[in-house]
């Protein structure tokens, strides 16, 4: 059994979405100026580094962090290669011949490569998914997208319809995840969000298992 952290490393530096807060990581308390113990704080916005979408961050009055469900979140899923397009289309999709049963499906793009440099600056010509895409995924029954920086939707796009489509119907979105050392195939998901009660988002640890 091998494990892959496909979680991105969160510190001072690391790319956030334009408007965002930046990661502010810093110690408060110090063993070497006398304190009795080392204790840190972090400040950041929930959609930082790699996170999960709640349906609340894009629909009024939708469900929460908290009520995503952990049966979702872990699982068999896919990860399938994209070559280096400006937009993830259903034709691309079709292509692929996913097994029938997929329910969790990741996207390795060009997009993890960024990743290389965790300090790199924000990129907006990120690989993403059309509103067309968001659309064959709820059609499949797909429970899971995830994608390797930080939208599930091109930057230019002027309405957040793949982003609604998908929580929407349900989807769980999972973005700003590193897929730099993961072969196209199946493994075991594991992708925990902090319990964070009423929020739109959250931090997520992600790994996969392989075997």
């Amino acid at each position: 059994m091998k494990i892959i952290d496909i979680s991105v490393p969160v510190s001072p530096g690391l790319p956030v979405w334009p408007g965002d807060s930046p990661v502010v990581l810093e110690r408060y308390r110090a063993l070497s100026e006398g304190d009795d113990c080392n204790v840190s704080r972090i400040c950041c916005s929930v959609h930082t580094g790699t996170h999960v979408d709640a349906p609340g961050h894009f629909i009024d009055n939708a469900s929460t962090v908290e009520d995503l469900s952990l049966d979702t979140l872990i699982g068999p899923a896919m990860v399938i290669e994209v070559p280096a397009v400006r937009s993830i289309e259903p034709d691309f999709l079709e292509s692929v011949s996913l097994p029938h049963d997929t329910s969790r499906l990741l996207f390795k793009t060009p997009n993890s490569d960024l990743w290389r440099k965790p300090d790199h600056n924000f990129h907006s010509d990120f690989v993403a998914l059309s509103p067309q895409a968001a659309a064959w995924i709820v059609e499949r029954e797909i429970r899971l997208v995830g994608v390797d920086y930080l939208s599930v939707q091109m930057f230019a796009d002027p309405e957040p319809l793949t982003h609604r489509t998908l929580l929407k119907a349900g989807v769980v979105v999972v973005e700003g995840l590193d897929l730099q050392a993961v072969r196209p195939g199946s493994y075991q998901l594991i992708c925990l969000p902090l319990k964070l009660v009423g929020s739109d988002g959250a931090p997520a640890r992600a790994v996969l298992i392989e075997g």
